[in-house]
């Protein structure tokens, strides 16, 4: 398998990234595979789903950001689970954490929202974590394409676990939105649940059209990435992508 891309910034302002989604399942599994798998990925961005949400969450976030040389930018318990992290080559322009309406019965969902500049190239980040319910899920696919639009920047990344397949109606709606990068440019694994044994895809990376993808998956036999550690860290595989993003 041909590595990704390694980050860098152009001379005309123009950046490559590397983003991860990753559902690290409130980190009740083997936090130091978690750390290994996620610094080996040498991400610049993590969209993390179901981040600890309950007693000291912030201190066990902030250690896993440690862990993996990273930094935590926002979100966590305050969005029910989404959370964005970052190396230090991210400026973060603003931060907003969004909770979406409640449905009774249901756990209460929300997005973990960013705006980030890498170089000259200025770009939107949410990070979310879909109902397991069909038609919850789909009124939420719909409010977080409201949110991009609304966060008014050129260009976006969208992570998340999307708790349905890609020949659902929620996630087909974002993809005919955005670009599906593990469709847009496939590179590494493509099933992402379960860790143990995955069967199918129900993480992704979305982007807007204007960001290029040079290659999306999941980092099955990536440098430092292990079998052993991806199966310990948490119940899903992680979707790592690398974007090019023009300067704005």
């Amino acid at each position: 398998m041909e590595p990704l891309p390694n980050s860098r910034t152009e001379p005309d302002g123009s950046a490559t990234i590397r983003v991860l989604s990753y559902n690290i399942r409130s980190m009740r599994d083997d936090t130091d595979a978690l750390a290994r798998v996620i610094r080996s990925c040498a991400p610049d961005l993590v969209l993390i789903q179901e981040a600890p949400r309950f007693f000291r969450w912030r201190k066990k976030l902030a250690r896993l950001a440690h862990a993996a040389d990273l930094v935590m930018v926002t979100g966590g318990a305050t969005t029910t689970g989404p959370a964005i992290l970052s190396n230090l080559r991210a400026t973060v322009e603003r931060t907003e954490d969004v909770l979406l309406p409640p449905t009774p019965g249901l756990h209460r969902r929300g997005l973990a929202t960013a705006v980030v500049r890498f170089g000259g190239a200025r770009l939107g980040v949410i990070s979310c974590h879909l109902s397991l319910d069909k038609d919850e899920r789909d009124a939420q696919g719909g409010m977080l394409l409201d949110r991009l639009a609304a966060m008014g920047v050129t260009h976006t990344v969208v992570g998340g676990d999307v708790n349905e397949r890609p020949e659902g109606p929620t996630f087909r709606r974002l993809a005919g939105n955005l670009q599906d990068c593990h469709t847009a440019a496939r590179w590494g694994g493509t099933d992402t649940w379960t860790s143990a044994d995955p069967y199918q895809r129900i993480d992704a990376v979305f982007v807007t059209q204007g960001v290029e993808v040079l290659g999306c998956g999941v980092p099955l036999g990536a440098p430092g990435v292990t079998e052993a550690d991806l199966r310990a860290a948490t119940d899903h595989l992680p979707v790592l992508a690398a974007l090019k993003i023009p300067a704005r």
